[in-house]
This record gives structure tokens, C-alpha cells and sequence, in this order.
């Protein structure tokens, strides 16, 4: 039994720990009105972004081929060309 005492305080944390969510997860704790929440987002999507905010469009992915491929950034000093054979 003694060889088992190192356990006593992992298995005291965990238990508070157990205790601590289940006290923090109970129902009804942090609720909103539905109404009052779907008000608050409509006002918020309709108001305008403050300045210097702008907005982008979402970049078109191209389709993935499954193989990997690097861009080609014109003829430089790292395109092969220069390098030496082994």
C-alpha cells in the first residue's frame, strides 16, 4: 500500500478536476435569449466595418493534382541551371 502513495496527489487533482467541470458544464450556466442573441447579430452583420478595414475575396484554390510542385520564379541563381552534378 505504501508503494502507492505517490498516486494520492494525481488521483486528488484529478478528481477536483472532475469536480471543477462538471460544476462549470451544468446546464443553464451562461445562457442567452435566442431572440436577444439573433437581434444582436443581425445589427452587428448590417453595421459598417470601421475604416481602414478592407475587404478581400476569398483566393481560388487551384485543384490539387495529389503531386507537388514548386512555382517557378523565373531564371535566378537558384533554378538549377548553376548547380553542379554529383
Amino acid at each position: 500500500m505504501e508503494i502507492l502513495l505517490w498516486l494520492v496527489p494525481s488521483a486528488v487533482v484529478a478528481l477536483a478536476a472532475m469536480a471543477w467541470v462538471s460544476w462549470a458544464g451544468r446546464d443553464g450556466r451562461g445562457e442567452v435569449d435566442r431572440d436577444v442573441a439573433v437581434e444582436r447579430l443581425g445589427r452587428a452583420l448590417t453595421k459598417e466595418p470601421p475604416a481602414g478595414t478592407r475587404r478581400t475575396s476569398a483566393r481560388v484554390r487551384d485543384r490539387s493534382t495529389g503531386i507537388a510542385v514548386r512555382p517557378s520564379h523565373g531564371a535566378g541563381p537558384g533554378d538549377g541551371a548553376t548547380r553542379r552534378a554529383s
